[in-house]
């Protein structure tokens, strides 16, 4: 009997089976029976293989492991929680709680090349900052333990001390898999936008150039953090940030200014070098000797322009009629009273040349100072509730460089969701509808600190309060990665117990996965729907409904033109297969128990429907 099915995703994507069979499609040759044999490989690539003893290399203690474990699927899921969330059937925003490299890893399938943007403010690695301590041969039950989860032992975070041996290591091997797993989800025109201090940004900018590839690096944006006094051991008063902006493929990346500088280009008097907008004629007046001071008039209207006071123009006098020659001085002839006679054109052409040296990416007054950021997040609270936020108002401009209607922006360090409230502002602003995904671990917060005696046990509790307070009416979906509600994953040796203790808990791991019905009698079946939607690729905005099919009771999955019927009865009756054997389910997808269904039922099913068992 012919029989074509096959078992649920258990798992997320496998990135390393992934690689392989591109691997095959595009060199086929250098297989051996199923294995890749390395000196063919070597053949195939010939020139491109570098085995000189001595070359250019970005290595550090620990790197092979956070290669490898950017290659191992996670066995987790995420869970709805749409108690905490705000019109959890409207909103199209996710706010994730959980360990963000499971959390990326899971995301892989959904989001593989649709994220328009990324921000992101990790870790500093300043001594005390550091809580990401991954445990690559038991993922899930380190997240547990380190979240106080599993047991009543507590938070096992700590810091990452410059007395630590592996100091810039470990923070390398934290960050590389997240970045790698990044790169996935960007789109071919997407940037990522990573604010740093003077601690890891030289290792970061190494780190990146190997993930995104040198020839990928946009710039290196300066930010002014305070205009304190404040002296270090050193006697240096720092008052600086950086954020390091990678694209996915520069060529086909593209930032644009805000609307006030270049937004709109236009040729309304047909310049053959293309379409054009205004440029800023003046500067503030410097200390050169020579200084661009002189009356320009407007041969149609007799208007006579100078510079405002304490400015000049950016040209001088033999520059200017330069200008007029070439059409890049363009006389209006019409213009208001108070207007300027003239224009200067930036034409686009050459802004898409060298599209990222504009005006706009400017940083460096006290608009986007640290203590902007802490007035306003202490305004939201009534209390302190960060202390190293960033400013909605910065988070907001890089938006608006970049992201237009509907684009997807992730922020995975989300600390207090600055970038959620940066995305719902500027919606509220243009009219727009752009996405954010946020990913915050649920860190405690201090016992002694505000936020933990204002009833903020955790950082995401802050993450999620802080969005509700401000902009909660256009609502999110919050999600927290959980064990895998399949018994027969869910397993990790773990590796603080003793062999005996594991022997014991395989056991009774091993007694529950024999059960009939699969699933611990406390899961919750939507828990089980919501992992097949991660698993299986759907999105996690997918419109989830209830119904039935000849008594059996369904949970019916929709994301755009894809659909997927979940039954999760223990027997599926001859009716049901009859109907959910005819040609109206053709192409869709059905899951249900393996043992549910004869295998004359399963043939017959799979004859229409792309059937998976569980």
């Amino acid at each position: 009997m012919n029989i074509n099915y096959k078992n649920v995703n258990k798992v997320s994507e496998d990135i390393k089976k992934d690689r392989v069979e591109e691997l095959k499609k595009i060199l086929p040759e250098v297989f051996t029976e199923g294995k890749i044999d390395i000196e063919k490989l070597k053949l195939s690539l010939g020139e491109d293989i570098d085995e000189r003893p001595e070359r250019f290399n970005f290595t550090w203690a620990g790197k092979n492991n956070a290669i490898k474990t950017v290659l191992v699927p996670s066995r987790a899921t995420l869970k709805p929680s749409k108690d905490e969330s705000v019109k959890f059937d409207e909103s199209e925003n996710l706010i994730i709680e959980g360990d963000n490299l499971e959390v990326l890893k899971l995301l892989q399938k959904t989001y593989f090349g649709k994220v328009k943007m990324i921000y992101i403010d990790p870790p500093y690695n300043t001594g005390g900052d550091f809580v990401y301590h991954d445990d690559f041969s038991a993922p899930i039950n380190s997240y547990l333990k380190q979240t106080g989860q599993l047991d009543d032992e507590g938070n096992k975070q700590s810091s990452n001390k410059e007395t630590n041996g592996r100091y810039h290591s470990d923070w390398l091997s934290m960050m590389y898999p997240r970045l790698k797993l990044a790169w996935n989800l960007l789109n071919d025109d997407g940037i990522i936008f990573v604010s740093i201090d003077d601690n890891e940004v030289h290792n970061l900018r190494k780190l990146m150039d190997e993930v995104f590839g040198e020839e990928n690096f946009l710039f290196d944006l300066i930010r002014k953090t305070k205009t304190s006094n404040n002296h270090d051991n050193n006697g240096l008063n720092i008052q600086h940030e950086y954020t390091l902006v990678f694209s996915k493929n520069r060529s086909n990346a593209e930032i644009k200014g805000d609307k006030k500088s270049f937004a709109n280009y236009h040729n309304p008097d047909n310049d053959p070098k293309g379409d054009w907008g205004t440029d800023n004629p003046s500067a503030n007046l410097d200390n050169r000797k020579t200084k661009n001071v002189f009356e320009i008039k407007n041969p149609y209207t007799g208007k006579i322009d100078t510079p405002p006071t304490g400015r000049h123009w950016l040209f001088s006098i033999d520059k200017f009629n330069e200008y007029v020659k070439s059409g890049k001085i363009f006389f209006k002839k019409e213009h208001g009273k108070n207007e300027r006679g003239f224009i200067l054109k930036r034409y686009k052409a050459d802004i898409q040349d060298d599209f990222y040296k504009v005006d706009s990416l400017y940083f460096a007054n006290n608009t986007y100072i640290n203590q902007t950021a802490t007035r306003e997040i202490s305004s939201i609270f009534s209390f302190k509730a960060f202390e190293y936020t960033k400013p909605t108002v910065f988070i907001k401009k890089l938006v608006s460089f970049l992201c237009k209607d509907g684009d997807i922006i992730l922020d995975f360090f989300a600390g207090s969701g600055t970038t959620a409230q940066a995305v719902l502002e500027l919606n509220k602003e243009d009219g727009g509808n752009r996405k954010f995904v946020l990913v915050q671990l649920p860190e405690k917060t201090s016992s002694d600190s505000e936020a933990y005696k204002a009833g903020y046990k955790t950082i995401a509790e802050i993450t999620k309060d802080r969005i509700r307070k401000t902009c909660g009416d256009v609502g999110f979906k919050v999600f927290k990665l959980s064990q895998s509600n399949y018994p027969e994953i869910s397993f990790e040796f773990d590796p603080d117990r003793n062999e005996d203790e594991n022997q014991t808990l395989l056991t009774a791991y091993l007694s529950k996965a024999k059960q009939t019905s699969l699933l611990d009698s406390s899961v919750n079946p939507i828990d089980v729907v919501y992992e097949n939607v991660v698993k299986e690729g759907f999105s996690l905005n997918s419109k989830v409904v209830e119904g039935s099919v000849d008594g059996n009771h369904l949970f019916i999955v929709t994301d755009g033109e894809s659909e997927m019927r979940i039954c999760l009865d223990l027997k599926i009756s001859p009716e049901s297969v009859k109907k959910l054997s005819s040609i109206e389910f053709k192409g869709k997808t059905f899951v249900c128990y393996d043992n549910a269904l004869t295998d004359s039922d399963k043939a017959n099913i799979s004859l229409n429907l792309e059937l998976k068992t569980i």
